[in-house]
């Protein structure tokens, strides 16, 4: 059979012009890809240009272009080369034997003409060089996102400590071994695409050939794939090389690292296949001058069972009949390694641990000594918080409370624990024939002011009292503001156009509307055309290009979400989940948490459903709220990893001294990393091998009602004095209780003020006592029936009773006292109001309007007052003392009416006060 080729004027022609339109298209495409990521790069440049970090863009990309092009190159070498092989060294002709075994030719039907045509008329060359250069090109974009991995090898700091088994630095495992194994990786794949790309030549030329009636290889394939094939035992000899470190992270279920099957017969299996690899690989290469089937095929069968044997079956079955029968006598020194690493990785052993006698001793006189711990109990819980905040000050519906932070403030004189929320602006939530491009991008850009209020205290409605309200900002009691626009927070997805030639939309003010012009450094200039055609392409928006209102002047604020602001300049983080407000110097700031972590730590127990097993606080973020600026402060220069990213990034990091000093009064210890430490530490707080492999000290967190069952409690940030601290502080705490129990065992803390910042502290209760746990004391609340039946008589009249996510265990002195909000909501309305107060202390629970009414009537004397006050809105009629206190406190939030100019609210707390007062007397007089 002839195989048909085309004559002049016939299919020549359509396929030709058919290979030019495909030539095109590929052309067209590889041109639009290049302008996306060309702009890409010019965006980037000039954004980080404008925030001052353009080292590390320029260190970035430049990492980016080395990893691409190494790897690009080297492999699209690689498979040039067994390309040209294939092409240099393939027949023409049919096989017909290979080392003495004949093979069926195909017949007398010659290949099919697409084959021969492919064989006869492809430029070989080219197609060799661009298939190798086309699947390199793919491989090199896959591993650039490892750019970090290669210079975290390459600027690799010591740890300063061995591992127990091979007695490396540490840092070898963070460092070294992810970078070894990539690079492993790539080497398989690249002899795996070097074997398929020269496969597809060979089978293009006839060498090969796999059907169901033939299957046939030439002896030059043979020799090919053998070459290939002992390339593959090189690599794989080094892999398991390699795995013998990767020991280190097994996990058994009862070890966590190398265990002592592993050592006695994993780690020998391991020699063995290394040595079973290099001879199979000289097998291979043997084979170039035999070119049989069964040399290659032995050498294969040779590591495959031995990997089966030595890797799987004889591990396993060692483990079951020799380690399981006394595993705790065998693995108990590779548990003590475990608990040690584990504890180091994680900072835990760091952990001070202190005796909590749990005594019953608390009185008036107690409390008065701890009177900043009481006055800054905290009443009001986030949630309910936020509808509060959401319906009394959002003013309008596109200014929207994104969530409530917890943090502390010296206001007049005191120390007092405040929750506060930034008011920003949510374009999408502008009516809809307000949707403009001009409101969304020009006018509307910017939130405005913070809502704060005391953790404790509330009005007479229940309502909490406004430190900090209303646009512009009014400070009654609370930090002025003397900026308070916000051009960066968490709200800002999209873009905005500032210095336009129209002002923006500052707030409203009665019907009309108040506008302002930016005046900061925040954004990045837009003026030009040449700016405006490249922003227009990057945001497909061509409005940038068409505006009036786009001046010489304006720039073009981007990322303006500050944890994508932050993830953009060092992707190399990871972030806390919340990110909170700092009010200082009269300007808005956002603290960001910033983690360094790795996965890599020996013989460490992995994070609960986290890919790490080593995590370091190393980084406090700052973010401007007007202007974007973003700064880093190193806070832990003995992290290695922060240590390295430093060497690469040497305008990176700033010394945390440098950190503004009223800033430094407002780090906190993150919440993320606490759970973390605190979930690990339920288990490694045991640090015997032989109680820890029976788990006979196990902890958890404290079950409490939510979610109609029942829900593990949240830590939570509060300023208490620790037993025998001259003064209060700021920590983060939560109680502990026994696994499968609801006493409570003891309480973690993490310090947030200097100069014992970090540093945490478990208090664990004598182990003979019954101590109450929040679920204990939940259940005990919902037993006593004046709460109960009150409870329930308000959820029949229309309203809703919300209580309080987290029942807070309080320490005072060597005691606990329980506090727990109640708040009310109208069926249908969404305003929660704080009505009462559950207090709960030794055998005693009450229930009053106010925490001062509450602590009051739990510390009387027995039988001098009710346990629980279940009255409405009246002034309480207990002794004179008590009446006193709330006649002046019902004056001075009087007062602070007054000087807000909230008339309604001064009159209500001076008829309470009037019928105070009224009630004393007749108690002085008789009547």
């Amino acid at each position: 059979m002839t195989i048909g080729i085309a004559g002049p004027g016939r299919k020549a022609p359509q396929q030709n012009a058919v290979v030019r339109l495909i030539i095109a298209a590929v052309a067209v495409g590889i041109c639009l890809i290049l302008l996306r990521v060309a702009s890409d790069l010019l965006v980037d440049w000039l954004w980080f240009s404008s925030i001052g970090y353009l080292q590390v863009f320029w260190t970035t990309i430049g990492a980016e272009a080395v990893v691409f092009l190494a790897v690009g190159m080297v492999t699209a070498a690689i498979l040039w080369l067994n390309g040209w092989l294939a092409v240099r060294f393939a027949r023409r002709q049919p096989i017909q034997s290979v080392a003495g075994i004949t093979w069926q030719p195909t017949g007398n039907v010659p290949p099919p003409d697409l084959f021969a045509l492919a064989r006869d008329r492809l430029p070989w060359p080219r197609v060799i060089a661009g298939g190798a250069g086309l699947l390199a090109l793919l491989v090199a974009a896959a591993e650039v996102g490892n750019w970090g991995t290669f210079l975290r090898f390459l600027y690799q700091v010591p740890y300063g400590a061995d591992d127990p088994l091979y007695n490396k630095d540490i840092g070898f495992y963070l460092f070294s071994l992810p970078a070894y194994i990539l690079i492993k990786n790539w080497m398989l794949l690249t002899l795996l695409l070097s074997a398929l790309f020269a496969a597809t030549i060979y089978w293009v030329h006839g060498e090969i050939e796999y059907d169901v009636q033939h299957r046939s290889m030439s002896p030059t394939v043979i020799a090919h794939g053998s070459a290939l094939l002992g390339l593959f035992f090189a690599v794989k000899a080094w892999s398991y090389g390699l795995d013998r470190y990767l020991l280190l992270y097994g996990d058994n279920g009862v070890v966590v690292g190398a265990s002592y099957t592993d050592i006695h017969v994993g780690l020998p299996g391991l020699w063995l296949l290394i040595g079973f690899s290099i001879i199979a690989a000289l097998a291979a290469w043997a084979n170039l001058s035999v070119r049989t089937y069964w040399l290659p095929a032995a050498a294969f069968i040779l590591v495959a069972i031995g990997s089966f044997v030595l890797s799987g079956a004889a591990p396993e079955l060692f483990r079951h009949f020799f380690v399981k029968p006394s595993e705790l006598q065998l693995e108990k020194p590779y548990i003590e390694r475990n608990i040690a690493l584990t504890r180091q990785a994680y900072n835990l052993d760091q952990i001070a641990a202190k005796p909590f006698t749990a005594e019953q001793k608390l009185s008036h006189e107690v409390l008065e000594a701890n009177k900043a711990t009481i006055e800054n109990i905290r009443l009001w819980d986030w949630l309910p918080l936020s509808d509060t905040y959401a319906q009394l000050q959002e003013i309008r519906t596109y200014y929207k409370f994104h969530d409530v932070d917890v943090d502390r403030y010296w206001l007049d004189g005191s120390y007092q624990s405040v929750m506060l929320s930034a008011r920003e602006l949510r374009p999408s939530l502008l009516p809809p024939n307000a949707q403009t491009w001009v409101n969304r991008h020009v006018l509307f850009t910017h939130g405005n002011g913070a809502v704060m209020s005391p953790v404790t205290r509330k009005s007479i409605e229940g309502l909490p009292f406004l430190y900090l309200r209303d646009i512009p900002p009014v400070a009654d009691g609370g930090p002025k503001i003397h900026e308070p626009r916000i051009y960066y927070g968490e709200e800002s997805d999209s873009y905005v156009i500032v210095k336009g030639s129209t002002p923006e939309f500052d707030y409203p003010k009665g019907k009309d509307n108040v506008y302002a012009a930016y005046d900061g450094a925040g954004g990045v200039p837009i003026g030009a055309m040449a700016s405006r055609m490249l922003f227009a392409y990057y945001f497909n928006d061509p409005n940038l290009l068409l505006s009036i209102y786009i001046t010489a002047d304006s720039r073009i604020m981007i990322r303006r979400n500050i944890q994508e602001r932050v993830r953009t300049i060092a992707p190399f983080l990871s972030l806390d989940h919340d990110p909170y407000l700092v009010i200082s110097s009269g300007r808005m700031f956002w603290m960001q948490d910033a983690y360094t972590t790795s996965s890599y730590f020996p013989a460490s127990q992995p994070a609960q459903n986290i890919d790490l097993n080593y995590i370091r606080n190393s980084v406090k973020v700052v973010v401007d709220a007007y202007n974007g600026t973003v700064d880093f402060y190193l806070m832990d220069p003995g992290d290695p990893i922060a240590v390295t990213y430093q060497r690469i990034f040497p305008g990176l990091f700033k010394p945390f001294a440098a950190m503004p000093s009223d800033l430094q009064k407002h780090i906190r210890y993150p919440e993320d990393l606490f759970l973390i430490q605190a979930r690990l530490y339920q288990t490694y707080h045991m640090d015997a091998a032989d109680v820890f492999y029976n788990r006979e000290d196990l902890w958890q967190f404290p079950r409490q009602p939510g979610g109609g069952g029942t829900a593990m409690m949240a830590p939570y940030y509060i300023i208490m004095r620790l037993p025998g601290e001259p003064q209060a502080e700021f920590f983060l705490m939560l109680p502990m209780v026994p696994s499968r129990r609801d006493n409570m065992i003891a309480w973690l803390a993490a310090r947030c003020d200097g100069p014992d910042y970090g540093k945490l502290i478990v208090y664990e209760f004598p182990k003979e006592k019954l101590v109450y746990g929040p679920f204990q004391i939940e259940a005990r609340i919902n037993q006593t029936t004046e709460i109960s039946q009150q409870i329930t008589l308000w959820n029949q009249m229309g309203s809703r009773v919300i209580r309080g996510a987290n029942l807070l265990v309080i320490p005072i002195e060597n005691s606990i006292l329980y506090v727990s909000p109640l708040y009310l909501r109208a069926e249908h309305g969404h305003l929660p109001e704080l009505k009462r107060v559950i207090a709960a202390y030794g055998e005693r629970v009450v229930m009053k309007e106010t925490l001062a009414e509450a602590l009051s009537a739990l510390f009387m004397e027995p039988g001098a007052a009710r346990a629980v006050s279940t009255t409405e809105e009246k002034p309480v009629t207990g002794p004179p003392a008590s009446q006193a206190r709330e006649v002046l406190d019902r004056y001075n939030q009087a007062v602070e009416r007054l000087k807000s100019g909230d008339w309604k609210g001064f009159g209500t707390q001076f008829d309470a006060m009037r019928e105070l007062l009224e009630e004393m007397n007749r108690h002085s007089t008789g009547h």
